[in-house]
């Protein structure tokens, strides 16, 4: 999909890391705060089209302190939790099975 690394924690999909960046699951209610420490989005390249996803880069202050670590990753986790509870689910497309049976 992205050629990054996946982070799950207690089975939901709270973080990326892509070349060297972490970035971590926002949803409507916690993306504004990602976007005032600076950091920007995950995007990457597909068949020529930018994709954006709903996972913004930890802040910096955030890298170098396991005290602030925790709560931006908590916010992470909240928001995959939020996303699990209303089904949304992030750029995920799944396909159907092929019908059984004859023509």
């Amino acid at each position: 999909m992205f050629g990054g690394h996946g982070i799950y924690l207690d089975g939901l999909f709270i973080g990326i890391i892509a070349d060297d960046v972490l970035y971590l699951k926002t949803d409507p209610r916690s993306e504004s705060e990602f976007r005032t420490t600076g950091s920007t989005p995950f995007r990457y390249t597909r068949q020529g089209r930018v994709m954006t996803l709903k996972f913004w880069g930890a802040p910096e202050d955030a890298m170098e302190s396991p005290h602030q670590m925790r709560q931006w990753a908590r916010k992470a986790y909240a928001a995959a939790l939020r996303a699990n509870a209303t089904g949304y689910r992030t750029k995920s497309r799944t396909k159907k099975p092929a019908a059984l049976g004859g023509r």
